[in-house]
């Protein structure tokens, strides 16, 4: 691809040899400096596919002047985005931020003022560091939106449009959305200039992933998690819910009972235990995350063996991105959904929207917590 000898050091370093199809197909249209809309499943190597040629356009030039906005919707993903950015661009010299809320802003305006050139921030943190002097971004020369489907979810367009504001015109706009509804359509229309655009089956899981689904109720469960997480493969689990408060008893409930430490993150708990118990699940300490979709979007974690959703999830597109945390960069993964009979309907659903009959696998009744009676 053309990439200058600091940036394929970099990739080196974090053990990549060949690009994913979303990477080969926006890296070279977005080094050329054209605005890009790129759609695709979450799992892809999003990131790097504009990152690369973002550095690769700033390898040589001088450090110390801010020259990149990347926008993402939650702090899990603004922490992934910014460790990638600072392994990627270190034999380049170059530097990054993560601008977050749940955390002192006093660090991050430091960080700021000494001069990095990559920032990676939410929308409402980054609206506050805007009030004050240090955060000046005329020197801004790359955006990126990533996961804008999102953003536009979690009600952050207004704050995302006052940012875009404060950002020169002459500057190139990477917008990534995994979905591409009229609304994320409009906006890019608005802001960007001439785009190309690109797409790899944003609608559909990856295909290195293994789905199945077990008929179970609602109380046969926690059972079943339990039977699952004893087996031999099921190594390195995010277990997905619904509800925060689910998920504090579900990782109790599972450390009892597997003898296996077991995590839970949510917006319920503060930025700093959310990063101690993704860090654990990282390092293995903590085989076992379990998850509201706060996390869905945000964690980044190689090796991932499978995916649970405890909870049939509400729409295909929170299928797509909780089952994407497994079977990354082209790995093996493993997807499991749990459907309630009052789940049956929200499951059919999903299986028409990604076009693919999953297949169901039933248990021994002993198996789910639901034994026959003995007459």
């Amino acid at each position: 691809m053309g990439l200058a000898p600091e940036i394929l050091s970099g990739l080196t370093d974090m053990g990549y040899r060949s690009p994913t199809p979303i990477q080969a197909k926006a890296i070279p249209v977005a080094m050329t400096g054209r605005d890009l809309i790129a759609s695709a499943s979450t799992g892809t190597g999003k990131t790097a596919a504009f990152l690369l040629p973002i550095l690769q356009q700033m390898a040589g030039t001088e450090p110390g002047k801010l020259r990149v906005v990347v926008l993402t919707p939650t702090r899990e993903l603004a922490l992934q985005i910014d460790e990638q950015a600072l392994a990627l661009g270190y034999h380049a010299g170059f530097s990054s931020v993560a601008v977050v809320g749940g955390m002192k802003m006093g660090p991050q305006e430091d960080a700021i003022k000494s001069g990095v050139e990559i920032l990676v921030a939410t929308p409402g943190r980054l609206i506050d560091h805007l009030r004050f002097p240090h955060m000046d971004m005329s020197t801004v020369k790359f955006l990126v939106l990533d996961e804008a489907d999102r953003m536009f979810d979690m009600g952050f367009i207004d704050d995302v449009q006052r940012i875009i504001s404060r950002i020169p015109n002459e500057r190139q706009t990477l917008l990534f959305s995994a979905t591409m509804p009229p609304k994320v359509r409009k906006l890019a229309d608005s802001i960007l200039k001439d785009p190309a655009t690109i797409a790899v089956d944003p609608s559909k899981p990856a295909e290195s992933l293994v789905h199945r689904a077990f008929p179970v109720p609602h109380r046969g469960k926690a059972d079943l998690l339990g039977t699952l997480l004893s087996h031999p493969s099921m190594q390195s689990v995010i277990v997905f819910v619904k509800r925060k408060k689910d998920a504090n008893g579900l990782a109790r409930q599972v450390t009892r009972s597997t003898r296996r430490q077991a995590e839970s993150i949510h917006s319920g708990r503060t930025q700093q235990e959310r990063i101690a118990a993704l860090e654990a699940f990282r390092k293995g300490e903590c085989p076992i995350l379990v998850a509201t979709d706060v996390a869905a979007r945000g964690i980044d974690v190689s090796k991932v063996t499978h995916v649970v959703h405890y909870d049939v999830p509400r729409s295909s597109e929170d299928y797509i991105h909780r089952s994407g945390r497994t079977g990354r960069a082209g790995e093996k993964g493993g997807v499991i959904t749990f459907v309630a009979p009052d789940e049956e309907r929200d499951m059919e659903s999903i299986e028409k929207a990604i076009g693919s009959k999953i297949p169901r696998v039933r248990l021994k009744a002993s198996a789910s917590g639901n034994r026959r009676r003995r007459r």
